[in-house]
């Protein structure tokens, strides 16, 4: 983040807040393998790549944001430990990067959470605190955490230093891709998405950015159509990663003016999922095969280069086969 003339943070995220962050994460975060996918290719009649997010230490593109804003706390506010309301990926993020800085770190998942997202927490020494079943139940007991305690709230999403810190996602794409024409990211509260937005527009303006979001929870698909973010009354789908009640504010205000909507069923996700797995040999987790879903049901338009982001593989692989549509 920079800082205007009065000494006041400046929320606005550009491209060098986002170069920033990549050279902060170097040696944390690895650059992850942007790969063709010939039977994709074929059929589009023009290269199709994934890039693996999957492939990063704790599963999931959310290490970038997570590791971004803790290490950009004050030395104070960091080393009084970080919290964080998350449905899996976060947390595992959140608690990698206090785990790296030697610091506290407390997560408070849902009720249901798989049980891989909470081994994977646990694993880098975080605590654990369950908390219903909505981001609203995660939230309360999180800022009752923090007037008790003390800590620091790292947000799944809607923060400046989150949203730097996944644009390095669309960073790396341009970069080694620097013919792209098309990217395509799964969304929920749209961190990601506001993030490499602002990257690839930055660096390829010519570039398109759809976000592909499941049919039983499609937030930025209602808030677009509201002009402004909107809370839906719940949200249902398989692609457990992606079921907030409403897109963050901040997040809207990057995504807004250059990303479309694009919406995919259950059994979609499901089928991709399990194609990944069977004939690319490629752990994805639901929220990560949604990218995949919406190249192969058809409805994304494909004309030039493209890229799908696989977000995360944070599934125990051997329930990937017998996966069910939730919505």
């Amino acid at each position: 983040m920079s800082t205007t003339t009065q000494g006041q943070v400046d929320s606005r995220v550009g491209i060098e807040d986002i170069r920033d962050a990549a050279r902060g994460m170097e040696g944390v975060a690895v650059r992850t393998e942007l790969r063709r996918i010939e039977a994709f290719s074929d059929q589009a009649g023009y290269p199709v790549y994934l890039k693996l997010e999957n492939q990063q230490p704790s599963g999931a593109f959310k290490l970038r944001g997570a590791w971004t804003a803790v290490r950009r706390l004050p030395e104070a506010r960091r080393q009084a430990g970080v919290i964080t309301y998350s449905s899996g990926n976060h947390g595992q993020a959140v608690a990698f990067a206090a785990a790296r800085l030697k610091v506290r770190a407390v997560i408070v998942m849902p009720e249901t959470v798989p049980a891989a997202k909470m081994e994977g927490v646990k694993r880098w020494g975080g605590e654990v605190v369950l908390a219903g079943t909505t981001s609203e139940d995660r939230l309360a007991r999180a800022r009752e955490i923090v007037a008790a305690e003390g800590l620091t709230v790292i947000p799944p999403f809607d923060h400046p230093d989150v949203i730097a810190g996944q644009g390095t996602v669309g960073l790396e794409i341009v970069e080694d891709l620097p013919e792209l024409s098309h990217v395509v990211v799964p969304v929920g509260g749209g961190g990601l998405a506001a993030g490499v937005t602002t990257a690839v527009k930055a660096l390829r303006p010519e570039a398109r950015v759809s976000a592909v979001e499941p049919h039983g929870s499609c937030a930025y698909a209602a808030a677009l159509e509201a002009g402004k973010p909107v809370r839906l009354d719940a949200t249902a789908s398989v692609a457990d990663g992606l079921l907030p009640l409403e897109v963050g504010r901040l997040t809207f205000e990057y995504m807004r003016p250059h990303v479309r909507s694009v919406l995919v069923s259950d059994t979609d996700i499901v089928n991709a999922t399990q194609w990944l797995l069977r004939e690319a040999a490629i752990v994805a987790e639901p929220s990560g095969a949604t990218t995949t879903a919406a190249f192969q049901s058809g409805v994304l338009d494909i004309d030039g280069p493209t890229v799908l982001v696989v977000s995360g593989g944070n599934i125990d692989v051997t329930s990937i086969p017998t996966l069910r549509a939730v919505a």
